[in-house]
């Protein structure tokens, strides 16, 4: 039986080596077929707004060029106060930010248990009192601001705002990830509503795939379009799948529902979650080898129960800091499993005035920046030395920095906030200026003759800098080195 369980476990781990393997080739693949030639790129906000009853969405035309070269299209979700995102998968990997806000979200993973259900007692108490019977579902997930959220391909999720503030949310699609087997193309396979496109052709002349134009084509005639997933079969069928009436089944397909993609909860959304204080215990009571001792079954609940966020949000958790300038938090494969297999990472970071970001190169990822709050000067050059872009970055715009260029930032605000989602798990990030810099790890001698300066002055191009990754203006400049 040992034997056989050892050797089950190889099995499965060669197979996930295989498929992470599997996963980088397709991009490095699909970006060797794609010409990132970039002149010039351009800090851009969204182009299309979708509003719905209780929040919008806005999406950046992902035909654009800096979005085709990296690989990926972006959305900005606000939902308001009680509003609920309907369940939906997408054909890719999502990598979400939350901007402000807070509330819980529903991510169901396939073939896995509902590990969340009321108690027989509770339940029959509810069914005597006219309520429903008992509720099971999968595990429900909080979050707050700063946290990045990790969506696998294929996996549906839903999101309620239960604050009161709007949640914002800044999410990334993959669309270049092996995992997506369709097209470059994002898209959202809605279970509910009748949700309106969310990736529409823009201005810029995006193209749409057939079934966005026939449903442009159904609005335009004024006809009655639906658009989640039920909508396509009859609702015998449906019927008979669930074991339902007819007229029910109807409703799964969106009849007479114009509420959009976030509808507002009638309400408070009730569901199955443990008290903070009595979780807390248990755990506690666990690790002490008390009389609670969590179920384990292997494999199947690591998949089934995995962690999927991070916060890189809090100060406390700044990977690099500097009370001057700023800080920097990192979220990649090492701190959050997950993301091995859907292939992203991001970076949190902070200027203060005037502060700057150190110039350094992307080694193995794509960078797409969203500016969250304040104002930067960002300059980025290609491998001929020319600048593609020289300009402000304001907060909600969007820039991306592919592979290798070069790119530095200054604060030009009192402050300036951003995250940068990156296009590899385990991105890595090479210094020109600074500390731990290529240029540090250059002899001297090699510096003087590459730019045919004295040695005194190749010394001070080497150590002047004493800063890693992030430099104030406060900072003492041009000390001389013995």
């Amino acid at each position: 039986m040992a034997r056989s369980s050892s050797s089950s476990l190889l099995c499965l781990s060669l197979c996930l080596f295989a498929l992470l393997s599997h996963t980088s080739q397709g991009r490095q693949q699909w970006q060797q077929g794609n010409e990132c030639q970039l002149d010039r790129i351009n800090a851009i906000e969204p182009d299309n707004r979708v509003q719905s009853e209780a929040g919008t969405i806005e999406t950046w035309n992902p035909s654009h060029q800096q979005f085709q070269c990296a690989g990926v299209a972006i959305v900005r979700r606000t939902i308001e106060p009680n509003g609920l995102l309907l369940p939906s998968y997408s054909n890719t990997p999502q990598l979400i930010y939350i901007v402000q806000g807070r509330g819980h979200t529903g991510i169901m993973f396939p073939g896995c248990p509902e590990t969340f259900e009321e108690s027989q007692q509770s339940g029959q108490q509810q069914f005597q009192e006219g309520g429903s019977s008992q509720d099971q579902h999968q595990k429900v997930r909080t979050f707050r601001e700063g946290d990045i959220i990790a969506i696998p391909a294929g996996v549906a999720h839903w999101c309620h705002n239960d604050g009161n503030e709007p949640v914002i949310a800044v999410t990334v699609h993959d669309t270049s990830s092996h995992l997506n087997q369709l097209d470059n193309n994002p898209r959202n396979f809605y279970l509910a509503g009748n949700p309106q496109d969310e990736f529409q052709e823009s201005q810029q002349g995006g193209r749409l795939s057939r079934g966005q134009d026939e449903r442009r084509k159904r609005r335009q005639g004024g006809s009655t379009s639906c658009n989640n997933l039920f909508c396509g079969l009859d609702s015998s069928f449906i019927a008979e799948a669930f074991n339902i009436d007819e007229s029910l089944a109807r409703k799964l397909q969106g009849e007479n529902d114009n509420r959009g993609s976030i509808v507002r909860v009638e309400g408070q959304l009730e569901f199955v979650r443990p008290p903070r204080r009595i979780q807390e215990e248990r755990q506690q009571q666990g690790g002490r080898g008390g009389r609670f001792q969590p179920l384990a079954n292997g494999l199947e609940e690591t998949f089934c129960s995995m962690r999927l966020k991070e916060n890189i949000g809090d100060p406390s958790r700044a990977d690099i800091f500097t009370p001057e300038a700023g800080r920097i938090t990192t979220v990649n494969s090492h701190n959050l499993p997950v993301l091995r297999w859907i292939q992203l990472s991001a970076e949190r970071g902070v200027l203060y005035n005037e502060a700057m970001r150190l110039p350094h190169w992307n080694l193995n990822a794509n960078s797409i920046i969203y500016a969250i709050r304040g104002q930067a000067r960002v300059q980025i050059v290609n491998e001929n030395g020319n600048s593609v872009f020289d300009g402000e970055l304001r907060e909600g715009q969007v820039l991306t920095v592919p592979q290798n260029f070069a790119v530095v930032k200054r604060c030009e605000s009192d402050r300036f906030e951003w995250v940068s989602f990156k296009t590899n798990d385990n991105a890595m990030v090479n210094s020109i200026a600074g500390r731990t810099s290529a240029i540090r790890a250059i002899p001297a001698d090699v510096l003087a003759n590459a730019w045919r300066v004295s040695p005194e002055e190749a010394r001070r191009l080497k150590f002047n800098r004493q800063e890693t990754h992030l430099a104030s203006s406060r900072s003492q400049s041009f000390r001389a080195v013995a």
